[in-house]
């Protein structure tokens, strides 16, 4: 199963080092140099992201950043996409799973490494399988269709990982 569809093959250095739109969207380019690209954007991206976010007070502020982070992101995917090729959701624009990584501890706090790794894993998992309704969300215009289906995973991740730590707490 790949993580996204879409376009694979690596556009010119050309295009991502003229464009804002690709270069943040790909996570700073290593979006565009990694195999598995989602995965290693969450990790090398998106978990230090949540790990800052979470030493900001309150989960209302964290809430309210992601949104703008989000909010950020639509455009921005919607912009990468037409300059990789128009392909809407392609492997290698990683900006959707970084800033939705954030969103799984803000119910199950980054307290330690089992939370971030469970954390971590339950992301990738309903990234990677999208259940219902994150396919459909998938096929959202442009790059809200990009964001969306990686924020319904991200709000599984969270209530799962909320719901073991009631459970093995």
């Amino acid at each position: 199963m790949t993580e996204k569809q879409g376009n694979s093959s690596p556009p010119s250095p050309a295009t991502y080092l003229s464009s804002p739109a690709v270069w943040g969207a790909t996570g700073f380019g290593l979006g565009l140099v990694t195999v598995s690209p989602g995965t290693v954007g969450a990790l090398l991206e998106g978990m230090p992201l949540a790990w800052l976010l979470s030493h900001v007070p309150g989960s209302g502020w964290q809430t309210l950043i992601i949104a703008g982070l989000f909010a950020i992101g639509v455009p921005m995917a919607t912009a990468a996409g037409r300059a990789l090729g128009g392909s809407k959701d392609n492997q290698a624009i990683i900006y959707d799973e970084i800033v939705t990584v954030p969103v799984v501890f803000l119910l199950a706090p980054l307290k330690d490494w089992k939370t971030a790794t469970a954390g971590f894993l339950l992301h990738r998992l309903f990234d990677i399988t999208k259940p219902p309704p994150a396919r459909q969300l998938e096929r959202l215009p442009d790059g809200l269709g990009v964001m969306a289906d990686d924020l319904m995973a991200a709000v599984y991740a969270c209530i799962t990982l909320c719901l073991f730590n009631r459970l093995l707490g």
